[in-house]
């Protein structure tokens, strides 16, 4: 959980987005990762148990809706929600503060993932490039005619651009989050370490 919601914050947050309708659980989690801009989106094993602590507690209820549970804040919610209006002021703040955080680290992520796609597009080009020219330059007996292009070297070609392209789309439209972009990176890097290994 992002460290916005430490200390029972996110409890209070559940109770706001509550107070503007009834949700289920997933639109909660929707609207969270919309607030967060993609960035940040609690699982379902976060929300799910906070909603049933508010009901025992009395700040919402729940009714059955084509087999969801669909939760509505309580009098006893809305009460809290003003007795911690300040709070609620200073969380907002936080959550701004903390998305504009997330979004600069994402795009130093997303500059270190595009390079590093690049540099491994680059040398794998470089890589198949050498592998076509040895083949070339391999002696053949006449009257042999020259090699043709292997269709495994196409289908090499093929996947490295359907692989760049949808790594560069998923990116782009910040699918994934800090820790997968991390260890996309890592992959990547493993890899090109393979590939140069490979060569060697």
């Amino acid at each position: 959980m992002t460290a916005v919601f430490s200390h029972g914050r996110l409890r209070l947050y559940l109770l706001k987005l509550l107070d503007d309708g009834p949700k289920h659980g997933y639109e909660l989690i929707r609207l969270l990762e919309d607030r967060f801009l993609g960035l940040y989106a609690p699982s379902a094993g976060t929300i799910y148990p906070r909603l049933q602590r508010l009901e025992v507690e009395g700040l919402v209820t729940h009714t059955a809706a084509g087999g969801r549970k669909v939760y509505d804040i309580t009098e006893v919610g809305r009460a809290e929600l003003r007795q911690r209006a300040d709070e609620l002021a200073t969380l907002e703040a936080d959550i701004t503060a903390s998305v504009q955080d997330l979004s600069t680290l994402a795009g130093e992520i997303q500059t270190e993932v595009r390079g590093s796609v690049r540099d491994l597009k680059r040398e794998l080009r470089e890589a198949a490039r050498q592998t076509r020219q040895a083949r070339w330059d391999r002696p053949v007996p006449p009257p042999a005619p020259a090699p043709a292009a292997s269709p495994l070297l196409t289908e090499f070609d093929q996947r490295l651009a359907a692989f760049t392209m949808e790594v560069g789309g998923l990116v782009r439209a910040h699918r994934l989050s800090d820790n997968q972009l991390r260890t996309a990176i890592r992959v990547l890097d493993g890899a090109l370490d393979g590939l140069r290994r490979l060569l060697r």
